[in-house]
């Protein structure tokens, strides 16, 4: 990297690329060669800013960096002209500089990047890269300096929990693991990540690979392994690929492989790649699945630890919790314990989503609340509607209301409300959004994804779907909702794995938070969100209508009656609902009821 050229790098993560930031390099490409400038051009992957791109980062000597936002294809011959060439800048395009103040600074400011400190930092696809910004100094360190006990017992201090979703002690599950009888081990890092909403795994593996494999080869010297599987759903093809040339590029240099830097310690790493089934996000299943067989649950004990992938004793962490691993050797268990709460050290990345200003990819202290998340770095609610609630915790979390939004994000506190931290799914929802509707989207995801095996879960399942269907029909009836909870209680009670048990929660905290929904819903016959369809009508309103004649035009059905310049007319008995009316009419003619 020459420090005395141009530099710049292009955001190419999932969300770049989807927003047409691979369009964005191929015209940086092109124009530097036709302007005959002399630039270094490269990628990174996601910063976080996923709201704003495509994101362009361009550092000049003697200049700190500045990101670009928003720079599509038919920006970039002003940006090449005005900025690279010309030495200017474009202060309305700038999304982030360090020596002034941005608009959306506000997104950074509460955060605090550990596990995404490199990411958008550095070209994911260069070891190179990685080395410059510290990287395997960690792994270093642990051979050169520490015991493998040493190694357990710092991140037993680092009061490091496992972000998958249940929590559990970090350094507790390698010290299993490491005691456990047997010359043949296995660490397996889990990002098979599957909540709807859900991208914190797939932006860390696409953006920083080499973070994850170093945290595992740390994890299996520490253990006593000498062979790691990562477990990445075949829809992450973006991450599969740079973790394929991340494993090649840290082998070949010696960071990965037989006798790692000279040392005693060898590890090798294989991909396995998952066919999207959510349940094989449980590590029982997903280890039938790395063995050839059908991914499904089994009971336990015995524990992986002791008796996992071909029964041999396994260590399984999540992408987020390995990708800490190297910062907590390198900066030392007491600066991470130093952050967070007493019971829950440290950060915790968020994928934020839904009706939000500023969605994308955050990592915050744990302690900090909700509030903070949605208001001050999400910039808050989209049209300035009314923020009703957080979805956290995907398929197996809850609905946590507006009410509670001071609530501290750590996993006591997130349990009390009925919701768990889960893997770090946080979908914002607003006023026009029927939690019902929300309760039967989140209970139909989870019941298509049931493997079967449980009576409880396969069956169980199916029927507080049916009911939710009914409610968001306009055919509820009295008696639903208690049937609707006892049901949860007993599929929580019989389902052999954690899909089961927690399948219930989104119904669950939405009839303990919206309760008036179901029940307006069910006696009334009203959704109050105006969102299910079955329970609204489309109604024009005279005094706004001049008869254009535009949403009679747009009408599917032709629903829609009326001659021109006179008022229109909605048949309800042919609306199907659909809203192209709605969308369409430039008069603000057209209401909801």
């Amino acid at each position: 990297m020459d420090e005395q050229r141009i530099r710049i790098s292009v955001g190419l993560g999932a969300c770049g690329i989807a927003a047409g930031a691979r369009k964005t390099l191929a015209s940086i490409e092109e124009g530097i060669a036709s302007r005959g400038l002399d630039v270094e051009l490269g990628i990174s992957g996601c910063m976080g800013m996923c709201y704003r791109e495509p994101l362009v980062e361009i550092a000049r000597p003697g200049k700190p960096p500045e990101v670009y936002m928003e720079l599509s294809a038919d920006r970039v011959p002003r940006f090449l002209d005005e900025v690279v060439a010309g030495g200017g800048e474009i202060e309305e395009w700038i999304g982030r500089a360090e020596d002034r103040d941005c608009p959306d600074d506000g997104f950074f400011s509460k955060q605090k990047r550990i596990v995404l400190r490199n990411a958008g930092r550095i070209n994911p696809e260069r070891l190179e890269d990685y080395l410059a910004v510290g990287g395997y100094r960690a792994l270093g360190k642990v051979l050169a300096e520490m015991s493998r006990e040493q190694v357990i017992e710092e991140i037993k201090a680092s009061g490091l929990r496992g972000r998958g979703g249940a929590g559990f002690p970090t350094g507790l599950k390698w010290g299993f693991a490491a005691k456990a009888a047997g010359d043949v081990k296995y660490i397996i890092c889990n990002a098979d990540e599957g909540d709807p909403g859900a991208f914190m795994d797939r932006s860390v593996l696409e953006s920083d690979p080499h973070a994850v494999l170093e945290g595992m080869a740390i994890a299996g010297y520490a253990v006593g392994s000498s062979q790691g599987y990562i477990y990445c759903r075949a829809e992450y093809p973006i991450a599969i690929r740079r973790l394929g040339i991340a494993i090649a590029q840290a082998a070949e240099a010696g960071w990965l492989g037989d006798r790692i830097q000279g040392s005693e310690f060898s590890f090798h790493i294989k991909i396995k790649e998952g066919a999207g089934a959510f349940v094989c996000g449980e590590e029982t299943a997903l280890m039938a699945s790395i063995e050839g067989r059908r991914g499904m649950p089994r009971l336990r004990p015995p524990f992986p630890a002791n008796e996992g992938l071909w029964k041999k004793p396994t260590n399984i962490n999540n992408v987020e919790t390995l990708a800490n691993v190297p910062w907590i050797i390198v900066n030392g268990a007491a600066a991470y314990a130093a952050l967070g709460t007493e019971s829950s050290k440290g950060t915790k990345v968020f994928a934020l989503a839904g009706k939000v200003n500023r969605g994308g990819l955050v990592e915050v202290p744990m302690g900090i609340t909700i509030r903070e998340i949605v208001e001050d770095i999400g910039g808050g609610i989209k049209g300035g509607k009314k923020f009703k609630a957080a979805q956290m915790g995907g398929p197996s979390g809850g609905c946590i209301p507006a009410s509670l939004a001071d609530t501290p994000i750590d996993y006591e506190s997130l349990n009390k409300t009925g919701a768990i931290m889960g893997s770090g799914g946080m979908v914002v929802i607003d006023d026009s959004t029927c939690m019902v509707d929300v309760a039967r989207f989140f209970l139909d995801f989870t019941q298509k994804e049931s493997c079967g095996k449980c009576t409880f879960c396969r069956v169980g399942t199916k029927r507080m779907l049916e009911i939710l269907e009914r409610i968001t029909a306009g055919e509820g009836k009295q008696g639903d909702i208690e049937l609707l909870e006892e049901l949860a209680a007993t599929i929580k009670r019989g389902s052999l794995c954690g899909l089961g048990q927690t399948a219930p929660n989104p119904v669950l905290t939405t009839i303990r938070y919206f309760r008036d929904e179901y029940e307006a819903h069910i006696k009334d016959k009203v959704c109050p969100a105006k969102a299910c369809r079955a329970l609204i009508t489309y109604v024009i309103i005279e005094e706004n209508c001049n008869g254009c004649g535009v949403c009679k035009r747009a009408c599917p059905v032709e629903a829609i009656s009326g001659e021109k310049k006179e008022l229109h007319v909605i048949d309800p008995d042919k609306c199907t609902r659909c809203g192209l009316c709605m969308d369409r009419c430039r008069q603000d003619a057209i209401r909801v009821v």
